[in-house]
């Protein structure tokens, strides 16, 4: 059994997918980009603002889910260039202090509405 997870504190799906699924103990969010949720528009032009961006929806999904960050076990991060993985990782480390989940990172070759960063979580319910 699925339960889908939905919030306005993040953007609205841009396609057929839910912000986040529950099943049993585990919470999947779907990948965040930087969109500020009450337009839609990306934080800004640079990666900094994205990645905060990002880690501030990905933090709504898992509210609305009933977890937090630190239930997080493995996430995935999307770059469109590997030059940023410098800076999304500090970001990234300010919300994961203690035990850091599972993660890998991944270049591709572009993101949805010219964003520069995605993260997707898998996290435990509390």
């Amino acid at each position: 059994m699925k339960t889908g997870i939905a919030t306005v504190q993040a953007p609205k799906a841009l396609g057929p997918y839910s912000q986040g699924i529950s099943t049993g103990q585990l919470v999947f969010t779907s990948g965040q980009l930087g969109l500020i949720p009450e337009t839609g528009v990306l934080a800004g032009p640079d990666v900094e603002s994205q990645a905060r961006q990002v880690m501030k929806n990905i933090q709504a999904v898992l509210e609305a889910a009933g977890t937090d960050f630190a239930h997080v076990v493995k996430t995935t991060i999307f770059l469109t260039d590997m030059v940023n993985f410098k800076a999304v990782n500090a970001i990234y480390g300010e919300y994961f202090p203690d035990t850091p989940p599972a993660r890998s990172t991944v270049a591709v070759a572009a993101l949805p509405l010219g964003g520069l960063v995605e993260i997707e979580t898998i996290a435990l319910l509390p």
